[in-house]
């Protein structure tokens, strides 16, 4: 059964990567901790999704605007000093959003603001620790190293949102804010202990703006490359109703914080699960083909998960669709990294930054605006729907991402 599980070989062959991996879950894990405190917040104090919804958006412009920064600066800059600065920052904001948790009456205007300007700084990070992967590993080994990323980042979204279920539920907010701050002067320590990651080609004597906009370039040129932004857009678009699990929490499972952490959690823990036996993946040549499969079958458990209003039932639909994105993300990211060149690696990672980062937050708005004008049930299912047929309309689109392979 070897080939089953994930394969831990860059973990024994790369310092560096195993310092990115160790702070990298860290922050994750925190940063997990903070996505629910912020959503429950606002919640208690708005009792409404879609202000959920729009404090999740107002991050998006600041987040895309950041990871596209990031990816230009990545390409011209070693990226450990960049990194390092970012989680610093990140960990102050964290810190800000914990004394604001302290007041009798919290200020709602830096409920809004803060998450926002932390947003563009983890969308300024994420494509500089994308675009170091492939670096910090030998080229067979990059399914591998995208694998335990995959690991990392599921068992932050199981642990975090579990654990701030639990802090919520007996000390407070601001504690799930302030350990997020501690996990990011982890990641600060750890990529300190890492090599420089500088650019294999400079690129100083290239305008920012200019440098970004050849990216977008190379994107239009690309016709596989559209379609793993687009077909993941889909999924986190209409097939990711988080900002509505406050209210299924209050509403339809009739349940406090712990509950509402438990939701949060499912999909990391279907994840993690999938994470850890992705052995398998290495094998697979018709990647295209299986990335359209499972991001069908999101949208149906997805679906599902509206339909049945079990509170066991819904957590299974959520696991499974974890699972499912699993899949979906090291397949993309694996024929994303094998399909560009090294001197765009940065750029075009910030694009697939914001792309990941960003859908979930336009998913917020759709599904609380859906759930305000309509029903909390209504919203998900035809979100479900709607993530189903959006795939089908990009397998006719786009046919050659179907048919993309391993050479």
């Amino acid at each position: 059964m070897p080939r089953l599980f994930v394969d831990v070989t860059p973990l024994r062959t790369s310092r560096n990567f195993r310092l990115l991996f160790l702070g990298q879950f860290a922050s994750i894990l925190g940063s997990n901790l903070t996505v629910v405190a912020v959503a429950y917040q606002v919640y208690e104090r708005t009792n409404s999704s879609l202000w959920v919804g729009v404090v999740s958006f107002i991050q998006l412009p600041l987040l895309i605007g950041g990871s596209l920064w990031g990816g230009a600066l990545g390409d011209r800059f070693d990226r450990r000093t960049l990194l390092a600065f970012a989680s610093l920052l990140l960990g102050l904001l964290s810190a800000a959003l914990g004394v604001n948790a302290l007041f009798v009456h919290p200020n709602f205007a830096v409920l809004i603001l803060v998450p926002a300007v932390a947003a563009g700084l983890a969308g300024l990070a994420g494509p500089l620790r994308n675009a170091a992967i492939p670096t910090l590993v030998a080229p067979n080994e990059l399914v591998a190293a995208i694998s335990l990323n995959q690991v990392i980042i599921n068992l932050g979204t199981l642990v975090g949102p579990a654990l701030a279920g639990v802090l919520l539920a007996t000390v407070g907010l601001s504690w799930c804010y302030f350990l997020d701050a501690i996990t990011f002067g982890i990641l600060v320590l750890a990529t300190l202990m890492m090599a420089p990651m500088r650019p294999a080609v400079e690129h100083a004597g290239a305008k920012m703006m200019r440098a970004i906009r050849d990216g977008f370039t190379y994107v239009r040129r690309h016709a596989v490359v559209q379609a793993v932004y687009l077909v993941d857009l889909n999924a986190m678009v209409f097939g990711l109703p988080r900002a509505l699990f406050p209210a299924v929490t209050k509403h339809v499972y009739h349940a406090g914080p712990e509950v509402l952490g438990l939701l949060y959690a499912a999909p990391g823990a279907g994840a993690l699960l999938m994470a850890l036996t992705t052995g398998w993946l290495g094998r697979v040549r018709r990647r295209g083909r299986l990335v359209v499969v499972v991001v069908l079958a999101w949208g149906v458990v997805m679906a599902l998960f509206g339909l049945v209003p079990v509170l066991w039932v819904g957590l299974v639909c959520l696991g499974v669709a974890g699972a499912m994105d699993v899949i979906s993300a090291v397949m993309r990211q694996t024929i994303l990294q094998t399909s560009i060149t090294d001197d765009f690696r940065s750029r075009i990672s910030s694009i697939q930054m914001a792309v990941v980062t960003g859908g979930p937050r336009l998913g917020d708005l759709e599904s609380g605006t859906v759930a305000t004008f309509t029903s909390t049930e209504f919203s998900i299912v035809s979100g479900g729907i709607m993530c189903v047929l959006g795939v089908l309309a990009l397998v006719r689109w786009r046919p050659t991402f179907w048919r993309e392979r391993l050479p």
